[in-house]
């Protein structure tokens, strides 16, 4: 099927960076969050993203111009009812999820694709709660999404091939690849990048090395263009830890045990960025460690 309206519920980090990439790609857009204050600062943030990329000459102001008017917002979950392709990009937490995909379904074309922009919950469970597992799919995009090339397709045990096509040619459209995961907790990136990120924080706890040393030696060690702490920061340690509690519980094996750090860190609030304070402390113009 073709996929012209695209409903994005959540305006926060991800959700904002979802409508703009989908906008400049020629999509109608259609934003949705429960708060107006949260509608305005995405629009201001989308605004300004594209605006950068028209000062480095990736977008022409004309190409800004019309993608800023491709997208509009709304409080009420149903007015998406008639959009083609529906991406959750709420808070990583499965009541809200569901609780979302259930105001939904009454609302929803009998064509409708629903997916969910999960780093970590069972597609096949988020998909069986609703009236079209055949027609949803996981949606991963990765973090920040106008700059990220990658989009984990995620297919529960019930999603039709013609969605998974549907949805390939949609992150063709956007420019940007594919990647084919099946339903397995934290799929295939935070599979592998949050255990590595939980190491990190052992590697911490343990008193092998600093904050400042653990991360500068995968920058140069390893070539890694930001440290495991620094990016630890930078998704969040609540993000962090939630994933890492999805791999433990989901897969029973007690490598995926999350570090009593992380918890400790998440535990006083030190999120990373967004409070100014996790592995660093980002009050001062520069960073420095907290340990």
């Amino acid at each position: 099927m073709e996929i012209r309206q695209v409903g994005v519920v959540g305006a926060g980090q991800m959700g904002n960076g979802i409508a703009h990439v989908f906008a400049l790609a020629g999509y109608d857009v259609l934003l949705n969050d429960i708060s107006e204050e949260s509608l305005a600062k995405a629009l201001a943030t989308i605004e300004r993203n594209i605006e950068r990329q028209v000062a480095r000459g990736k977008v022409l102001p004309a190409d800004k111009r019309a993608a800023m008017e491709r997208i509009r917002t709304t409080l009420k979950l149903s007015d998406l009812g008639q959009c083609d392709l529906i991406i959750e990009a709420a808070t990583e937490r499965e009541t809200v999820k569901q609780a979302i995909f259930e105001d939904l379904i009454p609302h929803l074309k009998p064509t409708t694709i629903l997916t969910s922009n999960t780093s970590s919950i069972s597609i096949t469970r988020l998909a069986s709660r609703t009236d079209r597992p055949e027609k949803f799919m996981g949606f991963h995009f990765m973090n920040p999404v106008p700059v990220m090339q990658l989009v984990e397709l995620i297919r529960g045990i019930a999603t039709d091939q013609e969605t998974v096509d549907t949805l390939h040619e949609v992150v063709r459209r956007l420019g940007k690849t594919a990647a084919h995961a099946e339903d397995f907790p934290a799929f295939i990136v935070n599979r592998i990048l949050m255990p590595m990120i939980n190491e990190a924080v052992y590697t911490l706890y343990e008193g092998v090395g600093s904050v400042q040393s653990i991360d500068q030696s995968l920058k140069l060690g390893a070539n890694h263009p930001m440290g495991p702490l620094e990016l630890a920061d930078f998704i969040g340690l609540d993000t962090c830890l939630a994933i890492m509690n999805v791999l433990h519980e989901g897969l029973a094996d007690t490598k995926y045990r999350p570090c009593p750090l992380l918890t400790k860190y998440v535990e006083a609030g030190w999120l990373g960025r967004k409070t100014q304070r996790g592995f660093y402390d980002y009050r001062g113009e520069v960073p420095v460690p907290t340990r």
